[in-house]
């Protein structure tokens, strides 16, 4: 007698691409992964020249102090009238207001490409608070997607956008850890075929590529040399959660001044109002908080941590509400730039501030605790922040108590305003 058999039950493990799918992905994701990381590294490099020009040859030619209260309130309007001339002349404009643009985006037109280059590389060089990541994210975006889709048309043009992504992420911090942790937040509400790691293959290829080619042209690094905690104990737990969310919850002061200062700027409409004026401002920032508080953050974030114990609270205080308000003036007056690495600065200020008051405080607690939380605030890119913490640590055994750390500061920063608006200037939450 015949019987039925039912059809087997649909397997709920995703499908596993083959490897023939995978492996034709490998040699585009080198390409754009290589590639990326050279323009991170060329704009990086004229951006430093042109500040060694701006900040040390031509005050010295002229007899100036490069970090002169005057110098710096001369020299950031004069980076202001500059970034402005060009959104305002160059054509595409820089692209769009960065203040509504985060990590990524949809393909900018090429033409709009070269203006906003110039534009963030005028903003490095200048002494603004701003960081490369996110005009190098878009640049390497648009220009992937466009060569890309004339090279092989048959690939969907969100695969070139993924492989500029993860390229430059990887590019900007040395590692394809954070282009891995990006992606996994990016992707894993996304549908699609084949596993998790099936769709992150070729952009962590691209993001490997990105970083390898900058560890071997740039030796990029966020070693602040602090004092690594090989054995953690109950008190250092509490530490790190007490100062992420402390840190958090002045991350946030910058959230909710966001579009405030945004919009007060933006009501004089013009590019050549906007960004001289805040150039003004950021320069009167910067004579009170001195050079530290000047530039994207990073090498001045490691001269901070290097005088740890010399500066006193007071400084240290000064330091993070003077970065945190160069940020917001910053990214709100239009000048093309990152807020991820000033927001580093601010966090670490801010967490060798708190060592200076507890001072049985682990400096490695403090500082990545603080980071962390500020970065949450900030970006509410939970594995960003963890990851950039953990790199400050230098410590592994510091890895579980950022995790926990992590916890309570996300509690008070979710839905509450981050530092990105939307496309009607309203804080995005």
């Amino acid at each position: 007698m015949a019987t039925d058999h039912a059809p087997p039950a649909p397997s709920s493990s995703p499908v596993e691409a083959p490897v023939r799918v995978l492996l034709p992905q490998v040699l585009p994701a080198l390409v754009v992964g290589v590639a990326a990381s050279l323009l991170f590294i060329g704009i990086s490099y004229l951006s430093e020249e042109f500040q060694d020009v701006l900040w040390h040859d031509l005050p010295d030619a002229l007899g100036i102090g490069g970090y002169s209260s005057l110098w710096m309130i001369a020299m950031l309007t004069a980076s202001g009238i500059a970034v402005g001339l060009v959104i305002w002349k160059v054509p595409g404009h820089a692209g769009p207001d960065p203040a509504s643009e985060g990590l990524g985006g949809a393909p900018l037109a090429p033409a709009v490409v070269p203006g906003l280059l110039l534009a963030s590389t005028l903003t490095l060089a200048g002494g603004v608070s701003l960081g490369p990541e996110n005009p190098i994210i878009a640049a390497n975006i648009a220009l992937a997607y466009w060569l890309g889709r004339k090279a092989q048309p048959s690939l969907p043009g969100a695969v070139w956008v993924s492989l500029a992504s993860a390229a430059t992420i990887g590019a900007l911090f040395g590692t394809p850890v954070a282009a891995a942790l990006v992606l996994s937040e990016a992707l894993a509400g996304q549908p699609g075929r084949g596993s998790l790691w099936d769709r992150m293959f070729a952009p962590l290829v691209a993001a490997g590529a990105g970083a390898v080619t900058t560890q071997l042209l740039a030796e990029p690094s966020f070693d602040l040399g602090l004092p690594v905690l090989d054995s953690p104990g109950f008190g250092d737990l509490l530490a790190a959660v007490v100062i992420a969310a402390a840190a958090a919850a002045f991350g946030l002061v910058a959230g909710y001044l966001f579009p405030y200062v945004h919009g007060a700027f933006h009501r004089l409409r013009h590019p050549m109002l906007m960004l001289p004026l805040g150039g003004l401002v950021l320069g009167l920032l910067g004579a009170l908080g001195g050079p530290l508080t000047l530039f994207k953050g990073l090498e001045q974030m490691k001269e901070l941590a290097e005088g740890a114990g010399g500066w006193s609270s007071g400084e240290l205080a000064k330091f993070a509400a003077v970065k945190l308000l160069a940020l917001v003036v910053a990214a709100s007056c239009g000048f093309r730039g990152g807020r991820i690495f000033p927001a580093v600065f601010a966090g670490a200020a801010f967490g060798l501030l708190a060592q200076a008051l507890v001072t049985e405080v682990h400096p490695a607690v403090a500082v990545s605790s603080a980071v962390l939380g500020f970065l949450l605030a900030t970006t509410r890119q939970g594995w960003i922040s963890l990851f950039t913490a953990a790199v400050i640590a230098a410590s592994p055994a510091m890895i579980a108590l950022l995790c926990v750390a992590s916890l309570p500061a996300w509690l008070i920063v979710t839905g509450r305003p981050q530092l990105e608006l939307d496309h009607e200037g309203k804080a995005m939450r």
